[in-house]
């Protein structure tokens, strides 16, 4: 199987209605009263997607022109401030019909009360599509059903071959420490020529991490957004080990400068041009650079390094089983879920993983899908060190998150020690807080081998 994904900037898409012409005329002359064309119901599309993007239009376009409900689809795609834009619009009644809906978003939107079930809305035929791969927590909460799954995303260190031929580097990092030398020795041969070892978008702390430390500490055998599986607590102790490398590649000027102002785009735009040695990211780059910035220069997709060279667990399948959700307070639910259905039908999903927009989850789907023909995407492939990894409670701790705290140590230094022993504070008052409140249901697993999970 395969993946990919991308991004794009906000777009609306309108089709209008033929007019009735000399119908009304003749009718007019018969003293007949002319008839008015039946209201066009308008259905409002927001993602934060942008890699898929001209798939997707070509997709709504298609529907737009062939349903037979006087149903028009509108797209939005936006970038980094997706969940505060669908906050913002839900608070001020502007909230779209359906909505683009992740691992990392879904259990929030549906305790904010911005989804709808669909339980109603399920053909037998669809339930048996999805029957194998609807996970609670994920696309069912307290019974009920809020999403159907698509795709997945692996996570890679994405590399320029030729400049690290050129630093006389001749493979991908295995641990931390030979990524920072990586990075130090790319710099000092092309900085000359604007050239850097390492660069993520730390403009957006959580968006940077999340694309590279939770897959450095699931590749290392642990949970990779701080919470220990064992225990059923945080325990940032792991995060922060990551963390002191990153540190040390900004110290050594390694990584580009200005990175702490750097969106993800404006760093793919650097790396396209031959300015950026490595960075990790999702299995959307492939599509990026074919479609966004197409780029010639000679890259590739490797599994990202560990803290010490070894792997002891797997680099986790992210955003597996959830794509588009029903919006709760939308006027038009019975339209909205018809574009639903049609983006949930056999022929998008198995071109939409031929394009190597996404990995195919749907057991049906991936059985008769083709692999991608995207360059790049053979490093993204699932393989016996790609899995899904059991859900992470979801919690919001009073004060800093962790991914700003990390970045602020990372950019200004300080006492790591103390960092993680208040994140872990925080974090936990806010898990306790949680389960009080039944938000929140934890099982501490002991008995939890990271290993076990390769192969699956």
């Amino acid at each position: 199987m395969k993946k990919i994904v991308g991004l794009g900037l906000g777009i609306a898409l309108t089709v209008g209605l033929a007019g009735c012409g000399s119908a009304d005329t003749d009718a007019g002359k018969s003293g007949e009263q002319t008839s008015k064309p039946a209201q066009k119901k308008i259905v409002k599309y927001w993602t934060d997607d942008r890699h898929d993007q001209e798939y997707i239009k070509e997709l709504i376009n298609q529907f737009n022109t062939t349903n037979k409900d006087n149903i028009e689809v509108e797209l939005t795609v936006m970038s980094e401030n997706y969940n505060q834009s669908v906050d913002i619009a839900f608070s001020s009644n502007q909230a779209p019909d359906v909505l683009r809906i992740k691992s990392v978003n879904t259990e929030t939107f549906y305790k904010k009360g911005y989804l709808a079930p669909i339980d109603s809305y399920l053909t037998e035929d669809l339930k048996s599509k999805f029957s194998t791969v609807l996970i609670e927590g994920v696309n069912r909460f307290d019974g009920k059903l809020y999403s159907l799954p698509n795709t997945g995303l692996t996570l890679r260190l994405v590399y320029n071959k030729d400049l690290f031929a050129k630093a006389g580097i001749q493979n991908p990092p295995q641990s931390l420490q030979e990524m920072v030398d990586a990075a130090k020795k790319i710099t000092e041969v092309g900085k000359k020529d604007g050239v850097y070892g390492f660069a993520l978008n730390f403009k957006n702390p959580k968006s940077a991490l999340d694309r590279s430390v939770r897959e450095i500490l699931s590749l290392s055998g642990y949970q990779g957004l701080g919470f220990d599986i064992k225990t059923g607590k945080f325990d940032f102790a792991p995060y922060a080990e990551a963390m002191k490398y990153f540190k040390k590649m900004y110290e050594d000027g390694s990584i580009i400068p200005g990175a702490e102002t750097l969106d993800i785009d404006p760093m793919r735009a650097q790396f396209a041009a031959g300015k950026i040695g490595m960075y990790m990211s999702f299995s959307t780059e492939p599509g990026v650079y074919k479609d966004q910035f197409p780029t010639k220069i000679n890259w590739a997709g490797a599994l990202p390094p560990t803290l010490d060279g070894k792997r002891g667990g797997t680099s986790e399948i992210v955003s597996a089983g959830t794509w588009l959700g029903l919006s709760n307070t939308s006027q038009n639910k019975d339209a909205a879920w018809k574009f639903m259905q049609f983006m949930h039908g056999d022929d998008v999903l198995t071109t939409y993983h031929e394009k190597g927009f996404g990995i195919a989850v749907v057991p049906s789907i991936a059985q008769k899908a083709k692999q991608p023909q995207v360059p790049g995407m053979d490093g993204f492939l699932v393989g016996k060190l790609d899995s899904l990894w059991p859900v992470s409670p979801n919690v919001t701790p009073e004060g800093m998150n962790y991914a700003d705290s990390f970045v602020k140590y990372m950019l200004a230094g300080g006492d790591v020690a103390k960092i993680v022993q208040d994140l872990n504070t925080r974090y936990n008052a806010a898990l306790d807080k949680a389960v009080q409140k039944g938000d929140v249901k934890i099982a501490p697993n002991p008995g939890f081998d990271p290993a076990k999970l390769q192969g699956k």
